[in-house]
């Protein structure tokens, strides 16, 4: 472990951004706490990121059940004594449009997208506050800044996440610093989560242009590695060629 190096704890770590997020921190010498609802993907990459050389565990979580994210987070201090980085990053997005009436889907979307970050900084703030310092990294969505058609409730999730995030950055005092990474259209799974039709057609036209989920991981990593006194606030990353 270096100076610099961190214990660092992620949600929604089986895939896209979260497990990106995983393999370029592990790459920079952090200590990793990894979790999510798919244990065996968690298993098969913390197996991998320790053959490589790097620090990483894992534990079940579903960020809608506050205990459990509780439990989660007290599971890392246990491990490592402390928690450096929170990255909430889990997330759904099933699209639709509002006239669908997807109430479930709503739902759904408001207690992973925003419930979930809530639950994360419930459970992290207080030992970070204990420790003198802290890092939450939580990941929003270009659709923090803009709605579009049958995107209208994921778009609310992620305005809120940002605002949760600013909120919590005015409240901080400069002992706990707060990164709001924004996607652009980025490869992940999120899109599977799409169950209405014509929702599905316009997503694979907009992801026509997508960024790999390791120029996400960079960000985050970036963000990650700054002097204390250095809090990088709002990061957006869109690919190039794409006009939102």
């Amino acid at each position: 472990m270096t100076n610099t190096a961190k214990v660092v704890a992620i949600t929604g770590a089986s895939s896209g951004i979260g497990e990106a997020a995983a393999r370029r921190l592990a790459a920079d010498g952090h200590r990793l706490f990894l979790g999510a609802r798919r244990t065996d993907r968690l298993e098969e990459l913390t197996a991998e990121l320790t053959a490589a050389g790097g620090t990483a565990d894992f534990q079940r979580l579903d960020v809608t059940d506050a205990d459990d994210v509780r439990a989660f987070v007290s599971a890392v201090r246990e491990r490592h004594g402390r928690v450096d980085v929170m990255v909430n990053n889990a997330g759904v997005m099933p699209l639709s449009p509002l006239e669908a009436l997807r109430t479930e889907e709503w739902d759904r979307m408001i207690d992973v997208n925003v419930r979930g970050v809530l639950h994360g900084i419930a459970a992290a703030l207080p030992v970070m506050r204990a420790q003198g310092s802290g890092h939450f990294v939580n990941i929003a969505s270009v659709g923090a800044y803009e709605v579009s058609p049958t995107a209208a409730v994921y778009c609310a999730t992620k305005f809120a996440v940002r605002a949760i995030s600013e909120g919590l950055r005015q409240e901080s005092d400069g002992t706990v610093r707060v990164t709001l990474v924004s996607p652009g259209v980025t490869e992940s799974e999120l899109a599977d989560s799409i169950s209405d039709p014509a929702a599905r057609e316009a997503m694979k036209a907009y992801r026509a242009v997508a960024l790999p989920a390791s120029a996400i991981a960079e960000a985050i990593a970036y963000a990650a590695s700054q002097p204390a006194q250095i809090d990088v606030n709002e990061v957006v990353v869109r690919p190039a060629a794409s006009a939102r």
